[in-house]
């Protein structure tokens, strides 16, 4: 991983989109085991609550899970990780116009 400490864009970022192309060209695969946070940031040569950063927008993504026990596992495809963000967008559009979850929920299964 190469990272451009004099970008504009945030170094957790680019640990991320790293990430995201190692998942993706299937580096790593679900259910796979990632690396310690303490560790990637060594090869990384950054500070570890930025890989924590990373990661956690990974999670959020849907491409990382956390577990007790078993660490961090890769839980998904870059493609569902898109449609995890969608998803997001989709509900938050919604409540701002006054629906909730289970309308969202009801209203794509009328459209499926």
């Amino acid at each position: 991983m190469e990272l451009d400490h004099r970008s504009a864009n945030p170094l957790y970022r680019q640990v991320a989109a790293e990430l995201r192309r190692a998942i993706a060209e299937g580096e790593t695969r679900p259910g796979e085991r990632m690396p310690l946070a303490k560790d990637l940031a060594a090869v990384l040569g950054v500070n570890r609550n930025t890989v924590l950063r990373a990661l956690a927008e990974l999670r959020e993504e849907g491409l990382l899970e956390y577990r007790r026990g078993r660490g961090i596992t890769v839980a998904g495809s870059p493609e569902r990780g898109a449609l995890a963000t969608k998803a997001r967008e989709l509900l938050a559009f919604a409540r701002h116009h006054g629906y909730g979850t289970e309308e969202v929920v009801d209203l794509l299964r009328s459209v499926s």
